[in-house]
C-alpha cells in the first residue's frame, strides 16, 4: 500500500506540475515554492532549487506581469504566443525533476510525458483564449484569466495533498482537451482567416476584386 501510495504521489506532482505550467508557469513555480518554504512538501532534490527566495521572487514578478497581460483582449495571445517556447520546455524540466533520482530513462520518459501535457495544456489555453478574444467585450477576458489562476493554484495544491482525487480529475481535464482542441483550432483558424480576408480587403483599390 506505501508503494502505491509513493507511485501515485510522484505520478501526481509530475503530471501536475507539467499541467499547471502549460496554463501559468510563473504561478506553478511561484506556489510550488511557497508550499516547500511553509513546510507542505518535500521537494525531490531537482526540484528543490525552486523554494530558493531568488527565484521565487523571479516567479513572483513574472506573474504581476502575467497577471494583468493575461487580462487585456489581444495582449494575453502574444503572451500566450511568446510562452510556447517557455511553457512547454519548463514543463517538461519540471515533470523531470518531480521524479527524483530514478535511472535516466524513467526521467526521460517524464519529460517526454510532461512536456506533452504542458503542450496540450498551453493548446488549449491559448486557443481558447483566441476565441474569446472575439467577444468585444473585456469581462470575459477577465473571467477566464482569474479561473486559470485559481485552478492552477488549486490543482497544485491538490496534486500534492490529493494526488488520487487530482489524478482522477486531470484524467477527465485529458479527455475534455482531446474532445476540445480539434474544435478549438477550428475556431482560431476561422478567426486568422477573417483576420486575413479583412486586411486584403483593406489593401485591395476599389473596383478591383481581391486576388483568388
Amino acid at each position: 500500500m506505501d508503494a502505491l501510495d509513493q507511485i501515485s504521489t510522484t505520478l501526481a506532482l509530475t503530471m501536475g506540475l507539467a499541467w499547471a505550467s502549460g496554463i501559468n508557469l510563473y504561478a506553478t513555480l511561484f506556489t510550488l515554492g511557497y508550499l516547500a518554504n511553509t513546510g507542505n512538501i518535500d521537494l525531490p532534490p531537482d526540484l528543490q532549487i525552486v523554494a530558493n527566495p531568488m527565484v521565487m521572487s523571479a516567479a513572483g514578478l513574472m506573474y504581476f506581469i502575467e497577471f494583468f497581460a493575461d487580462k487585456m483582449p489581444g495582449v494575453d495571445t502574444g503572451w500566450d504566443a511568446i510562452h510556447t517556447f517557455i511553457r512547454i520546455p519548463a514543463g517538461a524540466m519540471l515533470a523531470a525533476g518531480a521524479i527524483g533520482d530514478l535511472n535516466p530513462a524513467v526521467e526521460l520518459a517524464a519529460a517526454i510525458m510532461g512536456g506533452g501535457l504542458a503542450a496540450g495544456s498551453h493548446a488549449t489555453k491559448a486557443g481558447t483564449r483566441v476565441l474569446i478574444n472575439t467577444s468585444p467585450e473585456p469581462f470575459s477576458n477577465w473571467i477566464a484569466s482569474i479561473s486559470e489562476d485559481v485552478v492552477v493554484i488549486t490543482g497544485v495544491w491538490a496534486c500534492i495533498n490529493h494526488p488520487i482525487l487530482f489524478l482522477i480529475a486531470l484524467a477527465g481535464f485529458i479527455l475534455l482537451m482531446i474532445w476540445l482542441l480539434p474544435r478549438i483550432w477550428m475556431g482560431v483558424k476561422k478567426v486568422f482567416g477573417f483576420i486575413i480576408n479583412l486586411f486584403q480587403n483593406e489593401n485591395t483599390p476599389t473596383g478591383q476584386n481581391p486576388p483568388q
